[in-house]
């Protein structure tokens, strides 16, 4: 099913959205703001050079969507958002923070303090906006969620026929919208036992949801599952919902994905604790992302190979290695005689589809026994 025919477009929404934007340096502010304002025309930015001076703000107003950076002075962005998520209005107000550090304690930082998602520095606006959008969009979702179960109350406390019916419609409801949500979604009591399954996580595991609904098989492997359980017998033992975490899963088609996973007590009529739900937000897109920015971060341009500062970093680790065991390392610095002649007399695409070629040459010479790195220029060195 399409979810566009579930989620209404933002300029639908009669009172707006008001997107805070926290980041200490003014270029930023401006810049992120124009973004989020232009999304919609109902889209209002509230800019903040200070962290402090944004939760003063957030403790008397309602926001839809938090973009904080890491980075600040007074208070990182952890700091910030645990904050937040201390202020009743906007405890569960999406939070996005934006880093330049792909340093993964700094993500689980963000993460345990309570981010909904991360951009990284400098954010491409294409990015930018479509992760706003989608967060503003999932926001509105759940404030007509909220209207509806409101309105729900009203008419419970009308008569048992109209309570019974609302019920079942309900149900309906809400199943079909759990089963268009692109997550996985289910919970399980104390022995193990699938009492909901939505349809994304059994297509994932390649089952029909009847046949899993009752079972303990595990879904995504023996250890998985194992790790699965643990987790459960700590929120039925404290009562309380455990941080959201990364996991690593292989679906029924072999593939790899990435998921963020939280899991939250669902408590019965008596207030014990009856099962536990377990939401999974499929987040590979986002990893294989910050994989290649690390591989960019890591390697040449032109030619492929390291570039300087991960050359270096290679030799200092073989160096590290030769200490301890009992064998040599070569290390051959080679630079390209003339080559500023070529790049004058032919033009500098010809220059670069040596340093293409050479690059290929030294690395077809050395194979898998060493490394090699363009040092800048027409200067290569082979580890």
């Amino acid at each position: 099913m399409d979810n566009s025919v579930l989620l209404p477009t933002l300029d639908d929404a009669v009172s707006g959205f008001d997107v805070v934007i926290v980041d200490d340096r003014q270029t930023n502010r401006a810049i992120f703001s124009q973004l989020a304002a232009s999304i919609a025309g109902n889209v209002k930015a509230h800019a903040f050079g200070d962290p402090l001076a944004a939760l003063a703000w957030l403790d008397g107003h309602v926001a839809d969507l938090v973009i904080t950076d890491f980075r600040m002075p007074g208070l990182d962005g952890a700091e910030f958002i645990q904050r937040l998520r201390r202020s009743r209005p906007n405890a569960d107000v999406p939070a996005v923070v934006i880093t330049a550090y792909a340093d993964r304690a700094l993500r689980l930082r963000a993460l345990e303090a309570g981010a909904t998602d991360f951009l990284h520095s400098p954010v491409d606006p294409h990015e930018f906006q479509t992760r706003v959008r989608n967060l503003l969009r999932m926001g509105q979702q759940q404030r007509l969620t909220r209207a509806r179960a409101a309105e729900l109350s009203t008419e419970l406390s009308e008569s048992e026929a109209t309570r019974l019916r609302v019920v079942r419609q309900s149900r309906k409801h809400l199943a079909q919208v759990i089963d268009t949500v692109p997550a996985m979604i289910s919970a399980a009591d104390p022995q193990g036992r699938l009492v909901f399954i939505n349809a994304y996580q059994a297509r994932l595991a390649g089952k029909d949801v009847p046949e899993l609904l009752g079972s303990s098989a595990p879904l995504f492997g023996e250890e998985h599952q194992r790790f699965n359980l643990a987790l459960n017998a700590r929120v039925f033992d404290s009562g309380q919902a455990l941080p959201g975490y990364e996991e690593e899963i292989r679906d029924a088609s072999g593939n790899t994905r990435f998921m963020l996973t939280t899991k939250a007590p669902l408590h019965d009529g008596t207030g014990q604790v009856a099962s536990v739900l377990t939401t999974s937000i499929d987040i590979t897109d986002r990893r294989q992302a910050e994989e290649r920015l690390r591989e960019i971060a890591r390697h040449d341009g032109m030619t492929g190979l390291l570039n300087r500062s991960c050359f270096v970093e290679a030799v200092q680790q073989a160096l590290a290695h030769a200490r301890r065991g009992d064998h040599g390392v070569a290390l051959h610095f080679v630079d390209l005689d003339n080559f500023k002649l070529i790049n004058d007399g032919s033009g500098h695409h010809i220059g670069d589809m040596l340093l293409q070629d050479v690059a290929r040459r030294l690395t077809e010479v050395t194979g898998s026994h060493g490394v090699v790195g363009r040092l800048g220029g027409d200067e290569f060195a082979i580890l």
